[in-house]
């Protein structure tokens, strides 16, 4: 059974409970039950629902920027183990040198003008991008140091090199959107049920209560609009987490 038929048992299940205690118990209430004695339940309805929706919303909110917080930070030591790897390769000689800041070149540019792309429309990165990486790491293992001064340059490259790939698994890892569709759902459908209890407490068309109920629902509105922008962990468009390598590489 699939998630959202669970959901949707579960909420028709709580909504028929609901219905039918009430039913049954205003079929067993006297003659002389005098309704105005109670308490009206819409206000405090009202209330709990904003609460409760507001704590959600919220949760919901600190989420996705703290998914947003951790993918930024792989993208930046990845950037660094990269731009490590480029500056610690001159203790080689020239031709190595160049061929070792070329791969890692190489894979900068294929990062930020195609695999970036690639990841925020799909969710994937490439394959290329991992060829590049490959590539990078043959050409860093394969040479044998030459002296005193690359030998023991040797293992600290190697070990950025390795440092690359984990971060590149990590940004494979968070390349997806965070927010799950049945999450979405809640916070669509509380935002619907939040704004409409607004018609439930007799609104009048006088412009401070007009005001107040359009001002309140763009606030919805904007805190749904930051979970969607902040639920793309890699930004919305290329320029706006590539920051670490442009940096690093400009071009």
């Amino acid at each position: 059974m699939s998630e959202w038929m669970v959901l949707l048992i579960a909420m028709a299940a709580a909504c028929a409970v609901v219905l039918a205690i009430t039913v049954l118990k205003e079929r067993r209430v006297g003659e002389d039950y005098d309704p105005s004695e109670t308490p009206d339940v819409i206000e405090y309805m009202t209330m709990m629902v904003g609460v409760v929706y507001a704590i959600v919303l919220g949760l919901a909110i600190a989420g996705v920027w703290e998914a947003r917080g951790a993918a930024q930070d792989g993208v930046r030591l990845e950037a660094q183990a990269l731009f490590e790897v480029s500056e610690r390769a001159g203790a080689y000689p020239a031709l190595v040198r160049d061929r070792i800041r070329a791969d890692v070149r190489a894979y900068v540019d294929h990062v930020v003008e195609t695999e970036w792309r690639v990841m925020i429309d799909k969710g994937e990165l490439t394959d290329r991008g991992d060829e590049l990486l490959r590539e990078l790491r043959r050409e860093v293992t394969r040479q044998l140091p030459p002296g005193e001064v690359a030998a023991q340059t040797y293992q600290p490259l190697v070990d950025r090199v390795a440092a690359v790939a984990d971060a590149r698994g990590a940004r494979e890892q968070s390349a997806g959107p965070t927010m799950p569709g049945v999450v979405w759902f809640g916070l669509v459908l509380g935002a619907v049920l939040t704004v409409g209890l607004i018609f439930t407490l007799q609104i009048r068309r006088s412009a401070r209560e007009l005001m107040l109920a359009g001002l309140f629902s763009m606030l919805i509105a904007f805190l749904l609009f930051l979970v969607w922008d902040f639920d793309a962990p890699f930004g919305r468009s290329v320029g706006d987490t590539t920051g670490p390598f442009t940096d690093l590489f400009p071009t």
